[in-house]
């Protein structure tokens, strides 16, 4: 038996045996570490070891793999200080001057509500859909998230959910939408990051307000708004259920497109609210059982389009596009609301009476006959709320001779021969409405109430194309009450009240008789209503006066109120016509006028803008204020921010303007615009016809509001015979000032000697920079140049044309 001295230690890991010269050797190379390893009884250990060395070394791998993408994903990740910095997109909210709110801008409509205001069951609703370890969990549920990797990789896509709400508002404020495995590990970082730096409540009131729930929305507040037209903390338990149904797909499960998906996924919620103890049995067949309840919010946007509209420029413009679509900006306009329903009744009202005048023209667009399916068939009008006396484009759906069915987007409703009797429809023995309307054709109606089964009774209109406008300020300080840009925003967003340029025929005599008044003309002045010639340089004009006859010496009252255009014409002519454009331009109108002598009785293109806040200089006392559509902006944290202010000029004396009233009060008493006098009320104003009837004005005040309206065709056809600015525009404005004036049954002008007006603004200093300059007439006119449209013909009232035969181009008399 061999001897081992001392040291003589085997090899670990061979047989072979150490000299028997005594050495010293580590303690690993020992006895007792050989045998525990190599002894007989530990033969596997061997594998063990080497087992346990791959699988450390895969371990570190993976570290090192996890730290590298975890180098790789985060990186790039905004930090939590950008959160707490994080500011969502919010509305900008419009208001009339009694807070009533009539638009909105937003890049996102979001209205930021804080955690309290959530309601309860809005809470639960929304947890037991998505998240229902919200409480617990530390912004990643493990258990969700392998078993969705688990069937995503076994059904090679990656569709499978797995996200918390702390994950979801991960993804919504900082990443995409892309679906990979980085952007999901990202998620989970920032989750992670999210629930170490915020409470579940804070939490909880960031994703409220920042998920996407359809149709434009953005948090809970502003989907109650839009779906059930009230606030987030009045919502039952069905309709919280319905918003809590929403993020998993906004625009695939939309109650307004697909009803049934949004009531299969409602219905889910309420199950798994059942499930999770947060409802009883009973109210869970209850709300199962209830319909959707939808109460679609009315667009603010369509009570004032065109107003909304110019105060979007104007803020755009000051502040900057992102500014006003996304920092929930407070706009405090001077729109009175009550007024501006009343002005888009008045148009809508006052068109309709003018097409029943002319009769029935037919020329109906069919969408059958266009290649349109019905069924899918939306008109632009059907966007907005579908109320009683309101008007709308609608399809025809059933016709027979005696009853014709209609819809109107989801409304439908039924027409009598009653409704159409106006159109004289005798083109068969029936006269029937199968005469003339066929299935397909798109008609244009006025919706009255309830007939029968939910199904509203409609009366027929018609839509030929006129249009028309309308705008009033209140004199004291310029601020616009009303404006009506056309006859629909939804097919038309050209404003005729403030871009479109039209004659304005003799609504433009104010500015003649102003410049002879100045010149020391008196009312009781004495004038030839007669024959006359004007020598030009192309040869003699000869003017006419509408209704083709003199009425001899008569006073400058006289001839104003009843709008003769000989003795205008012989003002302008011993005046100057350019300085009765001069004058024109003083009281703030900017277009450019041609300097010729027909301009004197309106053979000028203005816009009705100009000619409102030039008549309200007249009950000012010579003071013209430029009409302003804002009284104030604050930020989403109430600070105000800077608005210029408007601009206050004096332009003619108060002496000039208090004898221009008794010409202007004239007009309503024994003139052109005597229908006015009905009203029992101080007013005053001028009426406005051209050449062949192509555009019919009125522009007129009361001591407190100047109101002006416009009815024409935009291609600039003939409105027709006799359609004058009495007939077409005068009822309209009535109509509005018959409300405008209401209440206010003690104003007078002021008159004689009485002290000047006071108003409610100062004038601005003549070298104020927003002090803008007016434009004189250009000095480079061309004496002998027609109106840019070629009509060389002078402007007449109250009917249009003036002339005898065909006059040559008309030119600027010589001052006398």
């Amino acid at each position: 038996m061999p001897c081992y001295c001392e040291g003589a230690v085997p090899s670990l890991f061979s047989d072979e045996r150490e000299s028997p010269e005594r050495v010293k050797r580590p303690w690993w190379r020992g006895a007792g570490f050989r045998n525990l390893l190599r002894g007989p009884a530990y033969a596997t250990r061997r594998i063990a070891v080497r087992a346990t060395f791959l699988v450390l070394l895969g371990l570190s791998s993976l570290f090192g793999v996890m730290c590298g993408l975890m180098l790789v994903y985060s990186i790039d990740l905004p930090q939590m200080e950008d959160l707490a910095r994080y500011r969502p997109n919010t509305t900008t909210e419009l208001l009339d001057i009694h807070g009533k709110e009539i638009g909105s801008f937003a890049l996102e409509r979001r209205v930021v509500l804080p955690y309290t205001e959530f309601p309860p069951v809005l809470r639960q609703a929304l947890i037991s859909i998505e998240d229902k370890s919200f409480e617990r969990n530390w912004g990643v549920n493990l258990v969700r998230a392998v078993g969705a990797a688990w069937r995503d990789l076994h059904s090679h896509s990656r569709a499978q959910g797995s996200s918390t709400l702390t994950m979801q508002l991960a993804r919504n404020l900082f990443l995409s939408n892309e679906k990979t495995y980085g952007r999901k590990i990202q998620e989970i970082f920032l989750a992670m990051q999210i629930e170490r730096a915020y409470t579940k409540d804070q939490i909880f009131q960031l994703y409220g307000n920042q998920i996407y729930l359809g149709h434009g929305t953005y948090g809970f507040e502003a989907a109650s708004l839009f779906y059930f037209s009230k606030h987030a903390r009045d919502l039952t338990l069905t309709e919280a259920a319905l918003l809590a149904a929403l993020p998993k797909g906004a625009e695939y499960y939309s109650p307004i497109k697909y009803p049934e998906r949004a009531m299969r996924r409602r219905n889910l919620v309420l199950t798994e609210m059942y499930s999770d103890r947060k409802i009883t049995r009973e109210q869970e067949e209850t709300a199962q059982a209830a319909p959707l309840g939808l109460h679609i919010e009315a667009p603010p946007n369509s009570l004032a389009p065109y107003f909304v509209e110019e105060v979007r420029r104007q803020l755009e413009k000051e502040y900057g596009a992102e500014e006003v679509h996304g920092a929930g900006l407070k706009v405090y306009t001077t729109l009175d609301l009550d007024l501006q329903l009343v002005a888009n009744k008045a148009i809508l009202d006052g068109t309709a009476a003018y097409e029943r005048r002319h009769g029935w023209k037919g020329h109906l667009q069919n969408v059958v006959l266009a290649g349109i399916d019905p069924q899918t068939y939306q008109h632009p009008d059907w966007g907005q709320s579908i109320e009683k006396g309101g008007y709308y484009h609608a399809l025809v759906t059933e016709v027979s001779p005696a009853r014709v069915m209609v819809k109107i987007g989801p409304v439908r409703a039924v027409l009598t021969p009653a409704d159409w009797k106006w159109t004289q429809a005798a083109v068969s023995q029936t006269g029937g409405a199968d005469a003339f309307l066929t299935t397909g054709d798109v008609v244009y109606v006025r919706l009255g109430g309830s007939a029968m089964d939910g199904v509203m009774h409609a009366e027929l209109e018609q839509d030929s194309g006129v249009q028309a406008s309308m705008m009033a300020v209140d004199n004291s300080d310029g601020e616009v009450l009303a404006m009506v840009g056309g006859r629909d925003f939804a097919l038309s967003q050209f404003n005729r009240a403030t871009q479109s340029q039209r004659e304005v025929g003799s609504s433009f005599k104010p500015y003649v008789y102003t410049t002879a008044v100045e010149a020391g003309a008196k009312p009781t002045d004495m004038i030839v209503d007669g024959p006359v010639s004007f020598y030009t340089p192309n040869g003699p004009y000869t003017p006419h006066n509408y209704e083709g006859d003199y009425k001899g010496t008569m006073t400058l009252l006289n001839a104003f109120a009843e709008s003769r255009n000989i003795p205008a014409l012989k003002l302008a002519d011993k005046a100057g016509i350019r300085k009765v454009i001069e004058t024109a331009h003083r009281f703030g109108v900017t277009s450019e006028i041609p300097a010729f002598l027909p301009v004197a009785i309106g053979a000028a293109d203005l816009t009705l803008y100009e000619q409102v806040q030039s008549y309200s200089v007249f009950p000012n006392d010579g003071i013209r204020i430029e009409p302003h559509y804002i009284r104030k902006v604050t930020q989403a944290d109430g600070l105000p921010l800077d608005e210029p202010p408007a601009q206050v000029n004096e332009v003619i004396s108060v002496e000039t303007a208090r004898t221009m009233m008794q010409f202007l009060q004239q007009v309503v008493k024994s003139g052109t615009g005597a229908a006015a006098s009905q009203l029992k009320h101080p007013l005053g104003g001028k009426t406005g016809t051209t050449n062949d009837f192509t555009d019919a004005w009125f522009i007129g005040f009361s001591p407190s509001v100047t109101c002006g309206t416009w009815v024409g065709f935009d291609d600039r056809q003939s409105l027709g015979e006799k359609e004058t600015g009495a007939k077409a525009a005068l009822p309209m404005w009535m109509d509005f000032m018959r409300a405008a004036i209401a209440g206010k049954p003690n104003e007078a002008f002021p008159t004689g000697n009485a002290p000047k007006k006071e108003l409610d603004v100062p004038l601005t200093p003549p070298d104020s920079p927003v002090v803008k300059k007016i434009p004189k007439a250009p000095a480079e006119v061309d004496p002998d140049a027609v109106e840019p449209d070629g009509d060389a013909g002078p402007k007449t009232e109250p009917g249009g044309p003036a002339s005898g035969g065909t006059p040559p181009p008309p030119v600027s008399a010589p001052a006398s």
